[in-house]
């Protein structure tokens, strides 16, 4: 099987080729503007925007994977989003029918939903709250409409949660990283459920779709369950660390007025900060999500959440890097 990943040189995508290419008569190529610091031998450097080099290299493929996404919090300018997100997708379609590609896992996420939502699943209503949201839930509207006219396609859309894992230097790792230094700061009681996905368990789920999910449009939320809440989290840190975690709480309303104040800093200075009122609010928000009975029932994952953590911790802050 022919398997060409767009996006394959970051974290998740790395972490996928990792696992594919253990499979026996597997091919894969890795489509990103960035070269692959672990793979540059299967990595050709493109754009998504560059449609006729996207044709090109996607010439004999099985299947396509998408990962390819303009995601972090403080992008600039905001069309990004949807030039790299939503262009980038009709682009890959674009250079899959030209090559007679039917085949698609495209990656999307569940900020399509929105914040504070009643732990939605996959037949919830989209309700963005932001331009990464909202340009992934256009991405989606363009490729549910394209599978209209071309009902033959095979498509799945994964909407995983937040994802963590060994070596990732996103919001969850900054997040240990105050845990595990002893200056966290609990902003809310910390009640707050936890939705998030071990990086393993996501990449597992990808080739499980790429082998088992061979027909139709299907969605799928990718959580690993059950959900922390925010000071169980901190408890579990503290126990595979074998450590005390002191935290120190403040309210709500106190921590956006900070996240308001660091807003109005980076804008005077130009930088772009770790801290902002968007961070404090997606930190203090309930983001649980459900995930479908089709994915529970035929999916094994590689671990729990907690041993995804534990692995993270031990990792990143237990002295052991080498494995």
């Amino acid at each position: 099987m022919k398997i060409k990943i767009i996006g394959g040189s970051g974290f998740v995508g790395t972490r996928l080729i990792d696992l594919l290419r253990d499979f026996p008569a597997v091919s894969l190529l890795n489509i990103d503007k960035q070269q692959s610091w672990k793979y540059p031998e299967i990595t050709r450097i493109a754009n998504v925007l560059d449609v006729e080099k996207l044709t090109a290299l996607l010439a004999g493929a099985d299947v396509v994977v998408l990962l390819a996404a303009e995601h972090k919090d403080n992008v600039s300018p905001a069309s990004l989003y949807y030039d790299i997100n939503v262009g980038g997708m009709r682009n890959t379609l674009a250079a899959m029918e030209q090559n007679g590609i039917t085949r698609l896992i495209f990656t999307s996420s569940v900020a399509v939903y929105g914040l504070n939502k009643n732990n939605p699943s996959e037949e919830s209503p989209a309700d963005p709250f932001n331009d990464y949201g909202c340009s992934k839930w256009q991405a989606e509207c363009v490729l549910k409409s394209w599978h209209e006219e071309h009902p033959d396609w095979n498509i799945n859309v994964v909407r995983p949660t937040v994802i963590f894992g060994e070596g990732n230097r996103g919001n969850v790792y900054n997040l240990l990283l105050q845990i595990a230094s002893g200056k966290f700061l609990m902003i809310g009681k910390g009640y707050n459920r936890k939705s998030m996905a071990y990086v393993g368990n996501v990449v597992a789920f990808i080739s499980f779709l790429i082998w088992e999910g061979k027909d139709g449009y299907k969605v799928f939320n990718y959580v690993d369950k059950p959900d922390f809440t925010m000071n169980e989290l901190v408890d579990h840190a503290g126990i595979v660390l074998n450590k005390h975690i002191p935290v120190t709480r403040i309210p709500y309303w106190l921590g956006m007025a900070g996240g308001y104040c660091f807003d109005i800093l980076a804008k005077v200075t130009g930088r772009k900060l770790t801290i902002s009122s968007v961070r404090v609010k997606k930190f203090c928000a309930v983001t649980q999500y459900e995930t479908s009975k089709e994915t529970t029932s035929c999916f094994h994952p590689v671990c729990s959440l907690g041993e995804g953590l534990a692995r993270t911790l031990s990792y990143e802050f237990g002295g052991n890097k080498n494995d």
